[in-house]
C-alpha cells in the first residue's frame, strides 16, 4: 500500500521495512566506490512515488522507514545528491556521514579529568544513605527521588528507552533491569570513526557499550536500589537500550531516527536523549552561508528528525532531551563558529532563530532539560532560554561553590554507573580491574561476595540532567498508568508532560538577573541573563523536577502547567 507523508502528521497505513537488526547497508561490506545517503521524502508525495525518483537519480534503496519517509541509499554517481535534491518529491539527500558527537573525553562532561587542579577531598552529603554510594548523589536528594521510591519506585511494566552509545548491562545495578527483549543496536560500528570493529559483523551485542555516556545515563533514570553500589530515579522500572550513537560519541541520523521509530511502535514509555544533531550545530532550512548541497542536506535532517519525534510522541513515548552544553540562550543563538565538525572544516554561521534547529531538543514534543548543580545555580555550561526550557534537573557543575570547600570538587558532578573497559582506556582502572592511584575520588569499584564488580565515575553535563526527569517521568507514568491496548501500560505523553511541569518546584531567577561566572573563572561569552518569572524562566523552566511531588500531587487530566 502506498503513502504519502503530511507536515503535521505521519501516516500509518505502512509498516516499517528494516533489516532485522533495524539497520541498512551491513557495516562489514566489501569497500566499494558506492556512497551511503539518507534520503528524505517530500510532503505529499508518496512512497513509491519517492523511489521512482530516487532511482531515477541513480540510487538504489536498500532500506526505508515508511513512518517518516525516510530511505537509505547507496549511489556510485557523483550527482546523486544534486539529482536528488532537484527531484519534486524528494527534500534532499544526506550522505552518511557522522550528524551527531558525544565524543569519549568531553570537555564540559569530563572536566574534572582536564582541570589542573582539584580541591583535595569532597564534601559530604547529606541524606540516608540508600545504597552504598547514595550518599554521594546529591541529585537524588535535591529532586526528592529518596523520599519518592517510598510511595513509587516505578513500575517494570513501565519502559525507559536510553537512546545513546549503548548500556553496560553486565553492571550489578543496571543487570536487575535491563530488558533484554526490548533492547536492540541500531548503530553498527563504522570503522571511519569507530576503529577497527569488535565482531565480525561490526554490529555490538546488546547490553554493551563501548562509549560509557549510555551506561551513565542508564544508572542515573534507573539503576536497582538493591543494596549495592547506587540506585537510579526509578529503581523498578526496566531500562531499554536503544543504540543510536556510536561507539566514537557520533550520532548518524538513520540509527536515530530507527531507534525513534522503534520506540514508537514498540510501546516504549520514556526515551532519554542526550545528544545533538549536526555537523550543524543548528540545522537550517536555508542559510545564505550554507552551500546549496548542505542546505538540502539540512532540511532533510530536520524533517525527518521531527517526523520520527512526532510519530514517537503520537505512538505514547514521552520525549525528553538534554538543553545542551553550548552556554547560550536558544531563542537568541549566536553565530556558529563550529559546525560542520566532521568532514569539512568549520566556518563562521550566523543563526536566524526562526529557520534554525538545534535537535532534537527543538523538535516537537520534546521535554527541554537544563542543568543545576548542587547549590541549585545554572551550570555555567548550560543552554537556557524561555523558549526553549522546560525544566530543570541536577546536572552537576565541577565549578559549583565557590568560597567553600566544595569548590572544584568530583562531588559537585553527577555520579553513576560505567563500563570498566572505557575506564581502563581512559586510564582510570588498571588491566586487573583495580582503580588507579590517584583517581579514588572520582571512581570508585565495588563487588559482590562472589566477585562480580561495578564501576562508577563522575560526569557533568544536560546529558545528566536529562535522565533525572526522564526518572521522574517514568515514575509519573508508573503511579498514575492505565492498562492499554493488548496487556500494554502506559500514560499519554502530553498527560506525563503536563503533570511534570506542574509538579516543578518553583525557582525564581537570580538577582541580578544577568549571571556571571567571572570567580569561577569563566569570561563574558558565559554571560545569562534569565528572562520570565517565578512561574517559568529562562533558567529553570517550570522549576527543578520534583520526584516525591510528581508521585503524590494527583494528576489532573488534560491539566496546563
Amino acid at each position: 500500500m502506498s503513502k504519502r507523508f503530511t507536515a503535521g502528521a505521519v501516516a500509518t497505513a505502512a509498516a516499517l521495512a528494516l533489516t532485522a537488526a533495524g539497520l541498512g547497508v551491513p557495516a562489514s561490506a566489501a569497500p566499494s566506490t558506492s556512497r551511503t545517503f539518507t534520503v528524505v521524502a517530500e510532503d505529499g508525495f508518496a512512497a513509491d512515488t519517492a523511489v521512482a525518483a530516487i532511482q531515477a537519480a541513480g540510487g538504489t534503496v536498500v532500506s526505508r522507514s515508511d513512518e517518516v519517509g525516510m530511505f537509505q541509499v547507496t549511489s556510485d554517481r557523483a550527482d546523486f545528491a544534486a539529482k536528488a535534491t532537484a527531484a519534486p518529491s524528494l527534500i534532499g539527500a544526506a550522505e552518511q556521514k557522522a550528524i551527531g558527537r558525544k565524543p569519549k573525553l568531553d570537555r564540559v562532561e569530563q572536566e574534572h579529568l582536564m582541570a589542573a587542579s582539584v580541591a583535595a577531598g569532597t564534601a559530604a552529603r547529606r541524606g540516608a544513605k540508600m545504597d552504598p554510594l547514595d550518599d554521594k548523589l546529591w541529585g537524588l536528594e535535591m529532586i526528592r527521588a529518596d523520599k519518592a521510591r517510598k510511595v513509587e519506585p516505578g513500575d517494570r511494566r513501565v519502559t525507559v528507552g536510553v537512546l545513546d552509545t549503548g548500556v553496560d548491562a553486565s553492571n550489578p545495578d543496571i543487570a536487575p533491569n535491563f530488558n533484554w527483549a526490548l533492547s536492540r543496536n541500531f548503530a553498527p560500528d563504522r570503522t571511519d570513526v569507530d576503529g577497527p570493529c569488535e565482531v565480525p559483523s561490526c554490529l555490538d551485542a546488546v547490553g554493551t557499550d563501548d562509549g560509557g555516556h549510555g551506561t551513565h545515563v542508564a544508572g542515573t533514570i534507573g539503576a536497582a536500589a538493591n543494596g549495592f553500589g547506587l540506585s537510579g530515579v526509578a529503581p523498578n522500572v526496566s531500562l531499554v537500550e536503544l543504540k543510536g550513537g556510536q561507539d566514537s560519541g557520533y550520532f548518524f541520523l538513520d540509527p536515530v531516527v530507527n531507534a525513534l521509530v522503534y520506540a514508537g511502535r514498540s510501546g516504549i514509555d520514556v526515551v532519554n536523549m542526550s545528544f545533538y544533531v549536526d555537523p550543524w550545530l543548528y540545522n537550517c532550512t536555508a542559510n545564505p552561508a550554507d552551500s546549496p548541497e548542505a542546505q538540502a542536506e539540512q532540511r532533510a535532517i530536520i524533517k525527518a528528525m521531527k517526523r520520527a519525534l512526532v510519530f514517537a510522541h503520537n505512538k505514547g513515548v514521552t520525549l525528553v532531551g538534554a538543553l545542551g552544553n553550548n552556554h547560550e540562550d536558544l531563542g537568541a543563538p549566536r553565530t556558529d563558529t563550529s559546525s560542520p565538525d566532521y568532514g569539512a572544516d568549520p566556518y563562521p554561521r550566523p543563526i536566524d532563530n526562526n529557520s534554525c534547529w538545534d535537535l532534537p531538543t527543538e523538535g516537537p514534543h520534546v521535554i527541554g532539560v537544563s542543568s543545576v548543580g548542587p547549590s541549585g545555580k545554572k551550570s555555567d555550561f548550560s543552554n537556557y532560554g524561555t523558549e526553549q526550557i522546560s525544566v530543570a534537573a541536577p546536572g552537576g557543575w565541577f565549578r559549583d561553590g565557590f568560597g567553600t570547600d566544595t569548590f572544584r570538587t568530583y562531588a559537585n558532578e553527577i555520579l553513576s554507573s560505567y563500563p570498566k573497559h572505557v575506564l581502563q582506556e581512559e586510564g582510570s582502572v588498571d588491566a586487573d580491574g583495580n582503580v588507579v592511584a590517584g583517581f579514588e575520588e572520582s571512581v570508585f569499584k565495588q563487588c559482590k561476595p562472589n566477585g562480580e564488580c561495578g564501576y562508577y565515575t563522575y560526569l557533568q553535563g544536560t546529558s545528566m540532567a536529562s535522565p533525572h526527569a526522564a526518572g521522574v517521568a517514568a515514575l509519573i507514568v508508573s503511579r498514575y498508568g492505565k492498562p492499554q491496548g493488548r496487556g500494554g501500560f502506559g500514560l499519554s505523553p502530553d498527560q506525563v508532560e503536563q503533570h511534570l511541569y506542574r509538579t516543578a518546584a518553583e525557582h525564581a531567577c537570580p538577582e541580578p538577573r544577568l549571571q556571571q561566572y567571572r570567580n569561577e573563572g569563566r569570561d563574558e561569552s558565559f554571560d545569562a541573563y534569565c528572562a520570565g518569572g517565578l512561574n517559568f524562566n529562562g533558567f529553570y523552566g517550570y522549576g527543578i523536577v520534583d520526584a516525591y511531588a510528581a508521585v503524590t500531587t494527583p494528576l489532573k487530566p488534560n491539566a496546563r502547567p
